[in-house]
Formats: C-alpha cells, sequence, structure tokens
C-alpha cells in the first residue's frame, strides 16, 4: 500500500526514521552480538547473515543475496548456508537479540527501565503494527513481523524499529530495481551522493576495487555520473537518485503518516537521546547527524 503525498508531508516520516535508525543499527556493531554468534561458532560477519536473515528460516544463499540486496554474492555464499549447520535459525535469532539486550544495558543503563523508553517504545511499537497488514512485496519484513514481540519496553523499541527498518529497505530496494541499478551500482551512486564513503561502502559489501572500477565505469556509459577521479553524480545523476530517495520516502510513509506528525516528534525527542548515546560508542559517523536536531 502506498499513499499520495507531497515532499513535504514526508519530511516528519523521514526525520523520525533517521532519528530511530542508530537504536536499530546498533545491533551490527554490537560486541556483544558478536560475542554471541561467536558462542554459536561463527565468526561476527557470518553472524550478521545468519541473524538479520534467520527470520526467513533456513535460507538458501540466493535468497540472502536476494533481500540484503547489495553483497558481493560470494561473500553471501561463504557465510550461508553453511551457518544453518552450526546452529540453527532459532538460535541466531535469539543469540541476536541477546546481543542487542546486553548492549543497550550496558549504553543506556538505568534508561532501559525509564518512563521515556516506556513512552517511546509504545510509540514505536503503534507505528510498526500499522505496517503488519502490508506485507506484500516486502519479503523480509514479512518474516521479521512474523517474530513474537519481546516484552521489554526497550527490546519492543529495538524490534518496532527493526520492522520499519525492513519495511523500508524491502520498499528501497523495488526502488533501486525499478531505476535500474544492481547492488554495487546502488552503493556506488550512494558514495557520490556524499553520504559514505566509497572505500566503506565497497570494503563493508566485499567487492573488489576492479568490481567496483567496472561499475563506475558502467554508470559513466549510463549518465550517472561525471568523468574525472572523483565520483560525481550527473545533473541527470543526481536527478534520478533523488528519486530513488522520495519513492522509498513515499513507499515507507504508512507508519508514520499514520501515528501522525505530533506522535513522530514526540517519538524523536524521546529516541534522539538515546540514538546519540549508541552512536557515540557505536556509530561515530551519525552522531552529527543527530547532534544538529534539537532535543
Amino acid at each position: 500500500m502506498t499513499q499520495n503525498v507531497n515532499r513535504d508531508s514526508l519530511a516528519f516520516a523521514r526525520e523520525t526514521w533517521r532519528t530511530l535508525e542508530p537504536y536499530h543499527g546498533a545491533v551490527y556493531f554490537s560486541p556483544e552480538a558478536a560475542g554471541r554468534y561467536g558462542e554459536l561458532g561463527v565468526d561476527a560477519r557470518t553472524g550478521y547473515f545468519a541473524s538479520r536473515s534467520a527470520a526467513l528460516g533456513a535460507a538458501s544463499a540466493d535468497l540472502v543475496i536476494a533481500t540484503f540486496y547489495n553483497f558481493n554474492p560470494q561473500l553471501v555464499r561463504r557465510a550461508v548456508p553453511a551457518a544453518w549447520e552450526v546452529a540453527t535459525p532459532q538460535q541466531f535469532a535469539a543469540a541476536r537479540l541477546a546481543g542487542i539486550d546486553a548492549t543497550l544495558r550496558r549504553i543506556l543503563g538505568a534508561d532501559v527501565s525509564s518512563p521515556a523508553m516506556a513512552r517511546a517504545a509504545e510509540l514505536a511499537r503503534t507505528a510498526a503494527e500499522v505496517t503488519s497488514d502490508h506485507p506484500q512485496g516486502r519479503p523480509l519484513f514479512a518474516a521479521h513481523a512474523a517474530l513474537p514481540w519481546p516484552s521489554a519496553p526497550h527490546l519492543v523499541l529495538w524490534h518496532a524499529q527493526t520492522l520499519l527498518r525492513e519495511f523500508r529497505g524491502d520498499g528501497h530496494v523495488g526502488a533501486l530495481l525499478t531505476a535500474g541499478l544492481g547492488g554495487i551500482e546502488a552503493l556506488v551512486t550512494h558514495a557520490a551522493a556524499g553520504d559514505v564513503d566509497a572505500g566503506v561502502l565497497r570494503d563493508s559489501r566485499a567487492w573488489t576495487p576492479q568490481q567496483w572500477d567496472q561499475a563506475v565505469q558502467g554508470l559513466r556509459e549510463r549518465g550517472w555520473l561525471d568523468d574525472g577521479p572523483d565520483l560525481v553524480l550527473t545533473e541527470e545523476g543526481a536527478r534520478r537518485r533523488a528519486e530513488i530517495e522520495h519513492t522509498t520516502d513515499r513507499l515507507a510513509a504508512l507508519p508514520y503518516l499514520t501515528l501522525g506528525s505530533t506522535a513522530c516528534d514526540e517519538l524523536c525527542s524521546l529516541v534522539r537521546p538515546f540514538s546519540l548515546a549508541l552512536a557515540k560508542e557505536l556509530l561515530p559517523w551519525a552522531v552529527g547527524r543527530l547532534s544538529a536536531r534539537s532535543v
């Protein structure tokens, strides 16, 4: 389901997602989560693929490649299905939840039991539950939406943002496909937009320099990138990248528009200190964006 809304009406929806995203994203950089995966017998990278895809069941490599989208397929194939020979999807899902539980308790301390946390969890769950009737075309979201809700408020908030994040992510994959961008090409345009360093995107998704250079050249030939040593979007490339982001925002807007701007503002105010504390330790590149907004 989508809604026809203008760009201004999407602003608070995008702001809410961006403010809450570090609260979810902490799990990917959590030493406690990595430790839990180690206890199961895998390294952190394999644990990432296995724990995030665990909601799908014992997924094949091809299914993970399809839903995660922008990773080098060879990297995925090294992780799954071998991970399922070490532990079950249920064990990986439990390890993920236990890991983020420990991380949130360590970094946020008494805030995990605060009235602010309880209220934030209530608002975020209300938003996330709006999406439950709209799984069509969103396989990774649908799989996570079928998982049971945790009971502790700080984990309710994390699970709610997980659902909202995967709901948005599945829509983003659709927007990229419509724009004709493969996984590595999406990363190149993301880097050219100046959001994240190209080397970080390339290396974290295990693309080789040769594969990266081939994707860059292909995008130049298609008119997305300027010629020259630096990654710079052409006017046409910038326009098309903006269209992708707008489509992604529109496809992800339903839960936030249903919650309403006033409640979204309250949710942002409640969660921003939590996200900032997590970002300072685990996601330093997100600190500036969070600090630039009033608490």
